[in-house]
Parts: C-alpha cells; structure tokens; sequence
C-alpha cells in the first residue's frame, strides 16, 4: 500500500510539472512574425501653395525588404487592394492618384503570381488651390489603406492617415520647389 501511494504520488507530482510545462512549450510562431514597420509620409512639390495654382503631391511608403504590399490592381479579387483617399477642405481640387507600376512576384504560399508594391512606393496627386481660398495652412487628409504580407504570411489590414498640412500664400508671394527627389529637380520663384 506504501509503494502504491508513493508511486501516486510521484506520478501526481511528474503530471503536475508536465502541465505547468504546457503552456510554454506551445508559445506561438504568431508571436515570431510581425508586421513590418512601413513608414507613410506625405510630400509637396513646393514649400507653400499659391492661390490659384496647382501642385503636385505625394504619399511616399517606404516597405522593409522581404516584405511587400498588394498593389491598387491585385490580381485575385479575395486580395486587399493599397488604396488611397485624399481629404481636402471644400474648394480645394484634388486630382486623380497615380499608382506606380506593380511588379509581378511568385511567393511561397501561392501558386499564381501576385502584383504587388515593394520598396519605395510613390503614389503621386496634384492638389489645385482656387484663386480666392483663404491664405494660411490648410489640412490635408491621406487615408492609405493597404496589407501587408512577406513571403509566408499576409497580415491584417491596415488603415492610416497621413496629416498633410500646406501654408497657401498670395498668387504673387513665391513659392520654392522642394523634394526633388521624389518630385524631380529644378526651381522657380
């Protein structure tokens, strides 16, 4: 009876270890890949806006290399498009956003090739001040909304906004070009 009883216990005390051991030895593959730090800023062509012109934008993504985005056209319909929507105060024209060309890339977990964004992504827009706006700085809104996946795993979705705010001065104040790297050189006055 003695032997019975230390053996019970022994067992009790070996099953007891094991399942305090449990949860540890299933911590999660999940915890080990994480979604990567896309930066999203937005730029202008000049440093202030003048009343009555048009210049051009932009909301520049930088992706981490081995990651990419699905491009605005994916080629499946289940997949989630990179999107983008500019907000501007009543008056303020807001042109149509241009998309770079995607490029065409197998990954691991798809047998169909997939369009997608990596790298530097530039999607470019022109903003048209009306002649009479109000001078001053004046908001913009780019709500980007994109997922992102590397060559194992997408993520979930994610929505941001990108605050652009532009100084509009007089049509006849001058107005220097600015990030002419993303914009191309050159300047005017």
């Amino acid at each position: 009876m003695m032997r019975n009883r230390k053996q019970l216990l022994r067992a009790t005390l070996i099953m007891s270890v094991l399942l305090l051991a449990l949860p540890f030895s299933f911590q999660a593959e999940p915890l080990s890949i994480v979604q990567p730090n896309i930066s999203a800023n937005g730029f202008f062509s000049t440093d202030k806006a003048q009343q009555g012109r048009t210049i051009q934008a932009a909301v520049v993504l930088d992706i981490p290399s081995g990651f990419h985005i699905n491009s605005n056209r994916p080629l499946a319909k289940f997949l989630i498009a990179t999107s983008l929507k500019i907000e501007a105060p009543g008056g303020i024209r807001v042109g149509p956003i241009s998309y770079p060309r995607a490029q065409l890339r197998n990954f691991s977990f798809s047998q169909d090739k997939l369009s997608v964004y990596e790298g530097r992504v530039v999607l470019r827009f022109s903003v048209t001040i009306p002649a009479n706006f109000a001078t001053g700085v004046t908001p913009l809104r780019a709500r980007l909304r994109y997922q992102s996946c590397n060559d194992e795993a997408c993520f979930p979705p994610v929505s941001r906004t990108v605050e652009m705010p532009i100084a509009i001065v007089g049509a006849n104040e001058s107005a220097k070009r600015i990030n002419g790297n993303i914009f191309g050189g050159g300047r005017r006055g």
